[in-house]
């Protein structure tokens, strides 16, 4: 039976709904159910010089940790993940594409997932590009760093066609050469056999239109190539630079950097040649740390900017500040 004081606190809580705004009420009537906000567009922009650098954020992709890292107890690669505040069970890995313009250059560093099945959680580098104001008619260079496909796969537009239709591409001459020639896939790793016939089928469209380079020189003025080899057989980094100022983009020296710059000897499963993946991140992340380059990377958390500093026996990635200056 309903008493007098419940009968009070029920009216009051109609009285306190009935006072709320139209729109609060509305929104609390929805509950579970209110559709979630959208993020806000995923570019960021910084300057080197004369360059315009900005970096596309292309989504994410989820697999599970175990078995990621090759040479280590999964105990250990779950400790350092839980130190970092990320789960111990899967690995995020995010996909961030850097572009740089200065004059009549607009270049981009690798090409993405592309097209991507409805609700896949990559290929959103199309819409965030729109959203910079970066027409892919424009892009002038597309300077691949290795084959593997989130780096590759957005060659192509839906159609099949090119998605950079003006576009030279660049490619460093030893990772051409491997993925090209067929009598090297009995020496690839089972898991990376695939990339043959994908490349013979992203880069299709673009004949007459691919230049092979060799790392160790400049690619384009202003930006010089940085033989990286082990992640696959060509893998290549590549500085940016104007006067005094630079950047280096470090592709996938690195997976995710929490993890994996502390850690530099660990080899992990995308690897196709371990041990020389091992030694050139050793080697790049010391100069970078040295010389106190900035970075962006492949795999980083966006917006993917920042440096490397010294660790221990290894090194730790310093994200660079947030800012509205460009």
């Amino acid at each position: 039976m309903a008493t007098r004081r419940t009968l009070f606190a029920g009216s009051a809580g109609i009285a306190a709904a009935l006072s709320l705004p139209a729109a609060v009420r509305d929104a609390a009537a929805q509950g579970a159910a209110a559709p979630a906000p959208a993020q806000a567009p995923g570019f960021y922009r910084f300057r080197v010089g004369g360059w315009t650098v900005t970096t596309v954020h292309d989504g994410f992709f989820r697999r599970p940790l175990e078995g990621f890292v090759r040479n280590a107890p999964l105990a250990e690669v779950q400790a350092i993940q839980s130190a970092s505040f990320l789960p111990t069970d899967t690995i995020t890995i995010p996909f961030t594409i850097t572009f740089v313009q200065r004059g009549d250059v607009l270049a981009v560093f690798d090409a993405g997932n592309g097209v991507t099945p409805a609700g896949a959680t990559q290929g959103r580098m199309i819409a965030n590009m729109a959203a910079a104001g970066i027409d892919p008619a424009r892009v002038t260079h597309v300077i691949h760093s290795h084959f593997h496909g989130d780096h590759i796969n957005g060659l192509l537009n839906g159609e099949g066609g090119r998605a950079f239709p003006n576009a030279r591409v660049l490619v460093p001459a030893p990772e051409w050469a491997w993925w090209t020639e067929a009598g090297n896939e009995s020496r690839t790793p089972e898991g990376q056999r695939p990339t043959f016939a994908n490349v013979q089928r992203r880069f299709a469209p673009y004949q007459g239109a691919v230049q092979p380079f060799t790392p160790g020189g400049e690619v384009l003025p202003g930006i010089a190539s940085v033989a990286a080899h082990g992640h696959t057989p060509g893998h290549t980094v590549f500085r940016v630079h104007d006067g005094n100022e630079q950047f280096m983009f470090l592709a996938d020296l690195t997976n995710r950097p929490e993890f994996m710059m502390p850690r530099p000897d660990w080899q992990i499963v995308f690897d196709l040649d371990a041990d020389a993946a091992s030694a050139t991140r050793r080697r790049v992340l010391d100069m970078v740390a040295t010389d106190r380059i900035r970075v962006t990377g492949y795999h980083y958390p966006f917006p993917a900017q920042g440096f490397v500093a010294r660790q221990g026996d290894g090194f730790r990635f310093v994200p660079g500040d947030w800012s509205s200056q460009v």
